[in-house]
């Protein structure tokens, strides 16, 4: 799969014997495979609220559609011809919300646009494929924070996932992702879940 520099278009690059050419087809969008089933949990404390997710805020490449990958140290890139079919924060939402009402934490689980008693706010650190060595591994990294109704601050955490792809190809990279943010999504059902009754006291 070719890749291009951010810091330098149409720069000559070799990474895993594919050289950097301009981009002269159409990109190809992938999403992410279907995600796992997530199992339910039990926690009184949240059963009567109503939860909103928010987009997770990111820099500027990883608020776009561009599959970045590290090639080497201290080097960012993407791929070239390949794009995710959404920004990559509109995918994290999605994943969140479907996973936190598979689980039946909240009474409801919707995007923070709907009403809510409280709020997931997120930023997206990490989500990029990564070749410490061949082939690369995908990386997730998000920070998470849960807040009231005024966006008081109720609890936080910083949750990282990983999974290696089965080789070089843009296919599997993206089914590696796929595994990544099925464990990322499990991290935030745990914590979640975790939250002591007294977290939610001023939400009753």
């Amino acid at each position: 799969m070719m890749i291009r520099s951010i810091f330098a278009l149409g720069a000559a690059a070799l990474i895993a014997g594919c050289s950097v050419l301009p981009e002269s087809d159409p990109a190809t969008l992938y999403r992410l495979p279907p995600a796992a089933p997530q199992a339910s949990v039990q926690n009184q404390a949240l059963a009567g609220l109503r939860l909103g997710v928010a987009a997770p805020e990111a820099g500027h490449l990883l608020s776009s559609n561009r599959i970045v990958v590290y090639p080497r140290r201290n080097v960012v890139n993407v791929y070239e011809g390949a794009r995710w079919h959404e920004d990559a924060p509109q995918i994290v939402q999605t994943r969140l919300v479907e996973a936190i009402q598979q689980s039946g934490l909240f009474e409801s689980v919707g995007v923070d646009r709907l009403p809510a008693d409280v709020t997931l706010l997120s930023e997206l650190r990490h989500f990029q494929s990564e070749y410490d060595r061949t082939p690369p591994m995908a990386r997730i990294q998000l920070d998470v924070q849960l807040v009231d109704g005024q966006r008081r601050l109720l609890a936080h955490r910083t949750l990282d996932a990983e999974a290696r792809a089965a080789s070089v190809e843009i296919s599997d990279v993206v089914d590696a992702f796929g595994v990544a943010s099925d464990a990322l999504t499990s991290q935030v059902v745990e914590w979640l879940g975790g939250l002591s009754a007294q977290t939610f006291e001023t939400e009753r």
